[in-house]
């Protein structure tokens, strides 16, 4: 297992790294609890330029100076005053691109996540969805600028290897305000797999 580094992060094509970081693994390490699971669901956020993105338009607030930083960073916001959800930053400083990290295939420390999440056992909507993804992983918005290149949450390749077939592209969940850019195949998920979000066809 390699944990990802700087360069994968720093490069200026975020919907490049949202199909990429699929079949990688995400890992978090809180007070010796570890939590691990394989991401099959990614959506990329365009920075400025993007409509559904949080710094469209160079908007920048207290929440959102995070996308603004350094790439290989944890973005993490509240949604809907329910969810934490984890985004990753990518690209140069001053250019907001981000991932977000929308479904996990659980795969270490799950009766940890079933603790976190209050459940009695796994389910596939365990880790379907990015709020339940930080939910069961342990990560909130005080967490947000956390670095990924340290131990304590960070993503990793662990040689798993997908077939450009498996790979799918669809528009993005939620965002119908940002009229075009709605439609943008920004969402990137492992086809067929049962972990990944939205209405089961």
């Amino acid at each position: 297992m390699k944990k990802l580094g700087y360069d994968f992060y720093r490069r200026n094509d975020v919907v490049k790294i949202a199909r990429e970081l699929l079949g990688k693994l995400l890992i978090t390490k809180w007070n010796g609890q570890l939590t691990s699971g394989r991401i099959v669901e990614t959506e990329a956020y365009n920075g400025v330029a993007d409509r559904a993105s949080h710094a469209f338009n160079g908007r920048r607030t207290a929440r959102t100076e995070v996308m603004f930083g350094d790439a290989g960073t944890g973005y993490v916001y509240f949604c809907y005053g329910i969810h934490h959800l984890f985004n990753v930053v990518t690209n140069a400083k001053d250019i907001p691109h981000a991932v977000l990290i929308r479904a996990i295939e659980p795969l270490e420390g799950i009766a940890v996540m079933l603790q976190r999440t209050g459940k009695s056992e796994p389910n596939l909507r365990f880790t379907s969805g990015p709020g339940n993804v930080a939910k069961a992983m342990g990560i909130h918005t005080v967490h947000s600028g956390i670095s990924l290149l340290g131990d304590t949450v960070f993503l990793a390749d662990d040689g798993f290897l997908l077939d450009k077939k498996e790979i799918i592209a669809t528009p993005r969940i939620g965002v119908d305000y940002a009229l075009e850019d709605a439609l943008l195949p920004y969402r990137f998920i492992i086809k067929d797999h049962p972990f990944v979000s939205g209405k089961k066809k």
